[in-house]
């Protein structure tokens, strides 16, 4: 792909997120709650084989 592509690509991507975190919160929050949740799962994994 050319480099105008990847911009325009790019920024309808990031329009679309902006739009979505605009008009449904709760599902985003949602979402985010999960990434977070993610990532304390792996480090209680981690921390559990250090100790």
């Amino acid at each position: 792909m050319s480099k105008i592509t990847k911009t325009i690509v790019s920024a309808l991507i990031v329009m679309f997120l902006i739009f979505y975190l605009y008009t449904r919160p709760e599902a985003a929050a949602e979402f985010v709650k999960a990434i977070f949740g993610i990532f304390d799962s792996i480090g209680r994994f981690f921390t559990s084989l250090v100790s």
